[in-house]
This record gives C-alpha cells, sequence and structure tokens, in this order.
C-alpha cells in the first residue's frame, strides 16, 4: 500500500505544483494538516470521480433497498445520514 502523504498548509504553500504533480501522476492523495489536525486533502480528479459514482451507487442501492421494502414513516433524510454514515 502506498504511503499517504500528510502535510501542513505551509508547506502545500511552497510546493504545491508538485503535490498536485503527484496527485496526477500516482493517484496519491495527501492530507493536510492545519496545526496538527487532518483538514483537507489533495486527490487526482479521477478519484474523485471515482468517490462521487460509488457515492451515487451507494446512495441508489439504498433507496432501492428501503423502496423493496417500504417502512412507514423512515424520511429520506435517515437514508442520506445512514449512506453517509457507512462510508466512514
Amino acid at each position: 500500500m502506498i504511503q499517504t502523504p500528510i502535510e501542513s498548509i505551509r508547506d502545500v504553500r511552497s510546493h504545491l505544483a508538485e503535490v498536485v504533480d503527484r496527485a496526477d501522476r500516482d493517484d496519491t492523495p495527501t492530507v493536510i494538516t492545519r496545526r496538527g489536525k487532518e483538514v483537507a486533502a489533495v486527490v487526482s480528479i479521477d478519484v474523485l470521480r471515482r468517490y462521487q459514482e460509488w457515492e451515487e451507487r451507494e446512495i441508489n442501492r439504498i433507496i432501492d433497498e428501503r423502496m423493496a421494502k417500504p417502512v412507514a414513516g423512515v424520511p429520506l433524510e435517515d437514508v442520506m445520514r445512514e449512506t453517509l454514515a457507512r462510508s466512514e
């Protein structure tokens, strides 16, 4: 498994082009920290799109499951919350 680089915002500012090139070239994300806390990541557009496609498939799958076994009073917000919780 490729180790994910972790860098502070200050470090990323000084070599942003390199961070972006690494994400694009290797699909290697860089986690960005602020005061030691992970706050963001730089990923390739391909990785982002794959994640978005996966997320949409998951949402649709859960909606399909719920519609196949309808339960009175299950709000869509609960479905969305459950979907997001599963992806963590």
